[in-house]
């Protein structure tokens, strides 16, 4: 990929999984090749990029019915940069991109990583259009994988293959930060659950904090630390009122928005993905290398990560009995805690390794 130009494109507004994923891929990226970013002008990613010797363009990004305008900025930097090939993460800006192709001099070749699932036919006039000017896709699960192939006609099929998301090795704490991060979140020694993710509804937090509930009303010894910002701050408050009612907020805490959730994971002795339906599950991977205990939902990318009682635990979707019984066996069971996050952190290494995963993709798209 030498003499290729590579535009990341991620218009989207929100700072979870998708769109870090996509700062890494740009940072590796840009080793090895000439990249430059496009973001959202209102989004939260430029703070990964601003004061960096990354590359980067910040654009509007209009409503769907407007997308020309979004697009024929993207054309300039297209053209004005060389772009062989655009990689996008966000299905969202499939629109955009396609428009951009067309009205650009350059004509780069699209790829798509795609992060979400895909549940119905693709064979619309509009649908056909869109998938006809891509070249690939790239699933980050078998599942999607065989989603892709179902639902997209064969006959406009972009090229798709199956790359799996890796996750950074952490820098490994010593026991003096992390009584630091306990104290400073008003954590004790007890047992102590985390969630880590964008706190709305479909993140599950509420599972979590239901099955603490239980346990606790079982006499057990635990807390639970929720890491990540508010999208709906109703729900943040709905779930604090349920709290303050039982009167245990002093067992549930809330760190808000931080940069520094793969320190926090090591203090966890579990780690919970509670998602209704998660495609992938980065997450997982990131407290996996961290060395900590992992329990996911029993649906989804969770099952391509989770060996369940090997590598880490499955529990029911939505069903927080389950969850707590999940939970209650860690906390009764300390060696075969252990022995699942050391099972587990061998996996995350051997195959879901950021750079691996990112030299693969290189690779792939050096091969366009």
């Amino acid at each position: 990929m030498k003499n290729k130009n590579i535009l990341e494109l991620c218009l989207s507004p929100d700072l979870g999984g998708l769109e870090l994923y996509m700062v890494r891929a740009s940072h590796f990226l840009d080793e090895k090749s000439k990249v430059i970013s496009v973001i959202n002008e209102v989004g939260k990613l430029e703070q990964y990029y601003k004061n960096t010797p990354y590359k980067y363009e910040k654009i509007k990004r209009h409503p769907s019915f407007l997308s020309f305008f979004s697009a024929k900025k993207l054309a300039r930097i297209i053209d004005e940069n060389g772009i062989d090939i655009v990689h996008l993460h966000w299905t969202k800006d499939i629109l955009v991109a396609v428009l951009a192709k067309i009205l650009s001099n350059k004509k780069p070749k699209l790829v798509q990583t795609r992060n979400m699932t895909m549940t119905r036919f693709k064979n619309d006039f509009y649908h056909k259009w869109l998938y006809k000017n891509m070249e690939m896709i790239l699933a980050v699960t078998y599942q999607v994988k065989e989603q892709l192939e179902k639902f997209i006609p064969s006959d406009i099929q972009p090229k798709i293959k199956m790359l799996y998301m890796g996750a950074e090795t952490p820098t490994i704490i010593d026991e003096n930060e992390k009584k630091k991060l306990r104290t400073q979140y008003g954590l004790n020694n007890n047992f102590t659950v985390g969630i880590v993710g964008r706190i709305e509804e479909g993140k599950g937090q509420y599972l979590v904090i239901d099955a603490i509930k239980k346990l606790l009303h079982e006499g057990l010894n635990l807390q639970a630390l929720i890491v990540g910002h508010a999208m709906d701050e109703k729900y943040l408050e709905s779930l604090k009122s349920e709290l303050k009612k039982e009167n245990i907020e002093n067992k549930i805490i809330f760190t808000g928005f931080t940069r520094e959730s793969q320190k926090l994971m090591q203090i966890l002795d579990c780690l919970v993905l509670a998602t209704n339906r998660e495609t992938f599950g980065l997450v997982l991977i990131e407290a996996m290398k961290s060395g900590v205990t992992v329990i996911g939902t029993n649906n989804g990318g969770p099952l391509e990560i989770i060996d369940d009682n090997e590598t880490g635990l499955l529990f029911e979707k939505q069903d927080s009995d389950d969850l707590m019984q999940k939970i209650k066996l860690l906390i009764e069971n300390e060696e075969f805690k252990n022995q699942l996050a050391k099972n587990g952190h061998e996996k995350a290494l051997k195959l879901f390794d950021s750079n691996l995963q990112f030299e693969k993709l290189y690779n792939i798209l050096e091969s366009l």
